[in-house]
């Protein structure tokens, strides 16, 4: 098996796991395609007392077909009767681990959601499973494992009956950082540069399945035109797959990503509501479970008011279907090769690295000093109402810390050192000015730029307080 990237804090939360003297409920959550197998795989060597993984859109007979297959080939019992519903299949679990020797008997339960078919009582059976032997017994570690986030909260974590504060462990795995993702190619024998991996985290974010589809004997352009525009590439179904995958009713949820994509500052809830038609708790229930699988953020605004706080789309991957391969109807399968270069893509790239940065967030606050400094993130947004084309401006990452000084970061791509010009010099000191005047923040406010490259020395770079580049975005 190959090596672990990452996941340290996980693995630590594993190893408590198996060496506490209780029985262990452990939630296992994440986004398709990111890894959550691998770590369970990687941390046990496939070595289970009982491993079963549910089947996506298969019927409650089949899953219990399933069930019995795989009770059958770790207890060696081939005369198991078929069982006729999840009573009879956890029972028969039940019994087999009775006579299992290990000290610990480790039961892991993978895409756990597809399981649960309509009707089929698997939740309840599952709550009667744990409250009448699991927790009598103190030698079970029973991982449940699931890329359908919002199933896992609603059935498990938020559970009000035989698993109510039953979990002991809750485990998200995110994306990978830049850092991880440098690790990870290296240890697959790519030799790209930060600058190549971070124009890679812009087309697939730091999702370790699409990273480990990637070929080091192809460049980066070739890479995207093998997977993306290739007649059958591995990923040129992925954005329907994705989301049928992981929500029922997802041209729902597509609908909403569709909207925020249009809008590069972000949407409120209430302008979401208005271009989706949904409301209320569905909206609500749907906006949480993209956030949960990292499609979308929500950004308090300076100053904490809820009532406008901003979502936008920062899953890099739906970025660039939408922006490229939605309506390419050219049929070039060296599409990127061909228009990479182009003027056209300029736009796209300065919004994905600004994504790119506040996925970094961590990093940025290392870069400037500030690890050990408490800091409250937002965005600001001011519109002049008095100005009849709603003109304003926005900040889209805003650090108060709490010695009082307040960090205004401008992110900006590009192949070479930045150059501030007299225009941008003038467009800076003026929205300074105007975030001081409408927040009150009146001291230490600072301007701060992200950069690859960082700044071209000038005479009109000296109103940037500090900055951070493409080195800082790699620190670990």
């Amino acid at each position: 098996m190959e090596k672990l990237v990452g996941r340290k804090k996980e693995w630590q939360e594993l190893e408590w796991a198996m060496q506490s003297h209780r029985s262990e409920l452990i939630i296992l959550k994440g986004r398709r395609r990111i890894g959550k197998t691998f770590l369970v795989r990687s941390f046990f060597n496939d070595s289970y007392t009982f491993h079963f993984v549910g089947a996506h859109n298969k019927s409650k007979s089949a899953q219990l077909s399933n069930f019995r297959e795989a009770l059958i080939k770790h207890s060696g019992n081939i005369g198991l009767l078929p069982f006729n519903n999840w009573h009879d299949a956890f029972t028969a679990l039940s019994q087999y681990l009775e006579k299992c020797a290990e000290d610990r008997k480790v039961i892991f339960f993978d895409e756990m959601p597809w399981a649960d078919t309509h009707g089929s009582d698997f939740v309840e059976e599952m709550e009667y499973f744990w409250a009448n032997w699991v927790q009598n017994r103190d030698d079970i570690v029973f991982i449940a494992c699931g890329s359908a986030t919002s199933w896992m909260k609603e059935k498990i974590e938020d559970n009000q009956g035989g698993l109510h504060n039953r979990i002991t462990h809750r485990i998200y795995l995110r994306p990978f950082f830049l850092s991880e993702c440098k690790e990870y190619l290296q240890n697959h024998g790519f030799e790209w540069d930060e600058y190549t991996i971070m124009q890679m985290y812009m087309i697939f974010g730091g999702v370790p399945y699409y990273l480990s589809l990637l070929r080091p004997y192809m460049s980066l352009p070739q890479n995207v035109d093998n997977l993306l525009f290739v007649t059958g590439g591995d990923l040129s179904d992925e954005f329907d797959e994705l989301y049928s995958a992981l929500f029922k009713n997802a041209d729902r949820y597509t609908s909403i990503i569709e909207n925020l994509y249009t809008k590069r500052e972000g949407l409120t809830r209430q302008q979401i509501e208005d271009c989706t038609g949904f409301s209320g708790g569905g909206l609500t229930k749907m906006l949480n479970n993209l956030e949960s699988c990292d499609f979308i953020v929500s950004y308090q605004q300076f100053g904490n008011k809820t009532k406008q706080t901003l979502y936008r789309l920062c899953d890099f991957f739906t970025l660039f279907y939408l922006k490229f391969m939605r309506n390419n109807s050219s049929k070039d399968e060296q599409f990127w090769q061909h228009h990479f270069m182009d003027r056209s893509v300029a736009s796209w790239e300065g919004f994905s690295f600004e994504q790119l940065c506040l996925r970094h967030l961590p990093q940025i606050k290392q870069g400037l000093g500030i690890s050990g400094i408490a800091t409250e993130s937002s965005a600001w947004r001011y519109i002049n109402q008095q100005d009849s084309n709603g003109k304003g401006a926005q900040i889209d990452l805003v650090i108060k810390r709490v010695d009082k000084m307040v960090h205004l970061c401008e992110m900006k791509f590009s192949e070479n050192p930045y150059t501030i010009t007299k225009e941008y010099e003038e467009k800076l000191k003026a929205r300074r000015l105007l975030f001081m005047d409408v927040t009150g923040e009146t001291r230490g406010v600072v301007l701060t730029m992200i950069t690859p490259y960082g700044l071209k020395t000038g005479l009109h770079s000296s109103l940037i307080h500090s900055e951070i580049t493409v080195k800082e975005l790699f620190y670990q």
